[in-house]
């Protein structure tokens, strides 16, 4: 089996093609198990070199319809993970190359795999930045209207109704897994309205101050990136009989607040005897802005119904990603 990661440079993409490493199989397209024979990771720019030799890395946008034309190739057992996108800040701020990226870029990846043999399965990582405005609920569930509030959010909802419609059609077999914010996340901050999500964690661990640009009692839904990668895989693995018409299936969440964050880091630290850096308030209307027209909660029970899991306490997320990335 040949798998492509779109997004295959960032930190999701890289972590599901370490797992996928690990797994060895995946479910072809004709229901049985295949032995993953390759990975192509697909980015526009990568870290690091390839860990395993069933890896190949390709340099590209996906914007570009021969570069994703040729990264999928024909192989008759093929998955695709399509994660490329660009995050939420960026969007709001470069409409254009939103569309470009986003939309344009989602469009190549399905029209790349329609054009494969067979029937491939194919995972769309959406965002519950599909929700917004005055349709939102208290949880959001896999039936609440999509009213998005962000050009982020609109290339994701559009994206998530052509994953149903080529599924419909039988020109693959898609599934949109819809992802609360991603926490811990290593690294530097970056453009997405919700970077300060992770960095609310990861700054004062590392001894140094997150300026919050949020309010402390901004209740927001976020799960942990151990769980996403396996709801990621489990999602492929689930067959087109238990999904039905509707292939996006929303995770569940913990709904967590700046303040709650802080209360649990605090324990983390104490436990450990960590000093942190402080969280300052640094408010940001326009990230506020933006946040404003998110969920603050998501019923996950469909994901879980199908088997999907759910997040472990906040915690063990905390402590996950001491063990995985903390000084280093």
């Amino acid at each position: 089996m040949k798998v492509i990661i779109t997004g295959g440079g960032g930190f999701l993409g890289s972590r599901l093609c370490d797992q996928l490493l690990r797994r060895g199989v995946l479910t072809g397209p004709s229901g049985t198990a295949e032995t993953i024979g390759e990975i192509v990771l697909l980015d526009a720019h990568f870290t690091h070199s390839p860990p395993d030799p069933r890896v190949r890395q390709v340099v590209g946008d996906i914007s570009d319809r021969e570069t994703v034309y040729s990264a999928v190739g024909a192989h008759s057992a093929t998955a695709i993970f399509h994660l490329a996108s660009m995050v939420s800040g960026e969007c709001e701020q470069r409409f254009d190359d939103a569309l470009r990226v986003n939309l344009d870029g989602g469009r190549n990846v399905f029209e790349a795999a329609r054009a494969l043999p067979g029937c491939p399965r194919l995972v769309f990582a959406s965002s519950i930045a599909c929700f917004g405005g005055e349709a939102m609920q208290n949880p959001n569930t896999d039936v609440t209207k999509l009213t998005p509030q962000t050009t982020y959010g609109m290339t994701k909802a559009i994206c998530e109704l052509l994953v149903n419609d080529h599924s419909r059609k039988g020109h693959f077999d898609g599934r949109s897994a819809r992802l609360p914010t991603v926490i811990i996340r290593p690294g530097k901050p970056n453009a997405a309205a919700s970077s300060w999500a992770s960095g609310m964690f990861r700054e004062p661990l590392n001894g140094e101050p997150c300026l919050l640009p949020v309010r402390r009692d901004q209740c927001h839904p976020m799960t942990g990136y151990r769980t996403v990668i396996e709801s990621l895989i489990e999602l492929h693995e689930l067959s087109a009989a238990r999904l039905g018409a509707d292939r996006a299936i929303g995770l569940p969440a913990h709904t967590v607040t700046p303040r709650i964050a802080e209360s649990v880091l605090r324990q983390v630290a104490q436990d450990r005897g960590i000093t942190l850096g402080p969280i300052k308030e640094a408010f940001d209307p326009r990230i506020q802005g933006i946040v404003d027209n998110w969920p603050v909660a998501v019923d996950g029970a469909r994901a879980t119904a199908l088997g999907l899991p759910q997040p472990p306490p906040l915690r063990m997320i905390i402590e996950e990603y001491l063990e995985d990335f903390w000084g280093r």
